[in-house]
């Protein structure tokens, strides 16, 4: 059967600038020293004794020069946190961090004027709703000119902001990850995304830069043994882009096979229990909360331990 697709040069669009944010540059937390042993204050018991396990073993593999892995939703960035992001691929702690498509989506807006997140029930009703251009020019332009050059989306779109005069480029998580060379890859799920509603969406050009993303996660996921992957706010696509590049690195590797995984979310999904805390190595954890909570604790944890190391304690 043929249907005759809607034109899409035809959508009214306006200026990201114009548009009202949920979240703006002020919720951004700078990174601040840990208030002393903040952990000392809580019982020895259940999620706390897990959050000390997570920063002896990510100190740990720090120290020996192993992978800490972060996958992360797009509110992680709506709750503020880049900053903390970006402050541990400067440490050195996080040696790779993947997206999904919303997550390039927010991390390029923040860049852009120092706010993301519209009013979705507002622009439903008018069919506003993810109109902003700057947006798709930007997202959809990255992923033409990736797949031109055989390369992924994230590192095309961090490469450009960092390379802009974008006026809050340093909240951008792709673009530290251009400057630091920290990988940053984005796993786009083609019509999820604002940006396929715009006519400048290729999908084939979209399809190719996510798929260069993929392998390199591949490669990146093969460096594992004896390092952490940290799944914070995705509860579907990352869970199963991380399983599918974990069972083809071990299809051509062998591994990894012991390293430590664990979840962070606000509530406990099916995937992220099965494809992150369960079947990947047996070594999992779930630590639920809410990320503005738990991504500061981590850090904190993550420094402390490294402190206590430097000063002559176990790891």
């Amino acid at each position: 059967m043929n249907f005759e697709h809607l034109d899409l040069d035809k959508l009214k669009t306006y200026s990201l600038n114009d548009r009202n944010h949920l979240v703006s540059k002020t919720l951004l937390v700078e990174p601040e020293d840990p208030p002393g042993d903040f952990m000392a204050g809580f019982p020895e018991i259940l999620a706390t004794n897990n959050l000390r396990l997570l920063c002896k073993e990510g100190a740990a593999a720090y120290n020996d020069s192993r992978k800490i892995s972060l996958a992360m939703g797009a509110h992680v960035i709506k709750c503020g946190l880049s900053l903390l992001i970006i402050d541990l691929m400067e440490r050195g702690i996080l040696t790779s961090v993947s997206l999904n498509g919303a997550g390039a989506i927010h991390d390029f807006e923040m860049a852009f004027c120092g706010g993301t997140s519209e009013d979705v029930l507002a622009g439903l009703r008018d069919g506003s709703f993810g109109m902003a251009r700057e947006t798709a020019e930007a997202v959809n332009g990255a992923a033409v000119r990736a797949a031109d050059g055989g390369r992924g989306l994230g590192e095309t779109l961090g490469a450009e902001i960092e390379e802009s005069d974008l006026p809050f480029k340093h909240a951008s998580i792709v673009a530290a990850g251009a400057r630091l060379g920290v990988p940053v890859t984005v796993h786009v799920s083609l019509g999820c995304d604002i940006v396929h509603m715009h006519p400048s969406a290729d999908g084939a050009a979209i399809g190719a830069a996510s798929m260069n993303d993929f392998r390199t996660l591949c490669s990146l996921v093969s460096s594992l043994e004896g390092g952490v992957w940290l799944n914070i706010g995705s509860s579907v696509v990352l869970p199963e882009v991380f399983l599918k590049a974990l069972s083809v690195s071990r299809n051509l590797t062998g591994g990894p096979n012991d390293f430590l995984t664990a979840d962070f979310d606000m509530i406990r999904h099916y995937r992220t229990q099965k494809n992150v805390v369960e079947r990947p190595s047996g070594r999992g954890m779930h630590i639920t909360g809410h990320h503005e909570m738990l991504v500061p604790l981590f850090r904190w944890g993550m420094i402390l331990e490294l402190a206590r190391i430097e000063k002559g304690g176990e790891a």
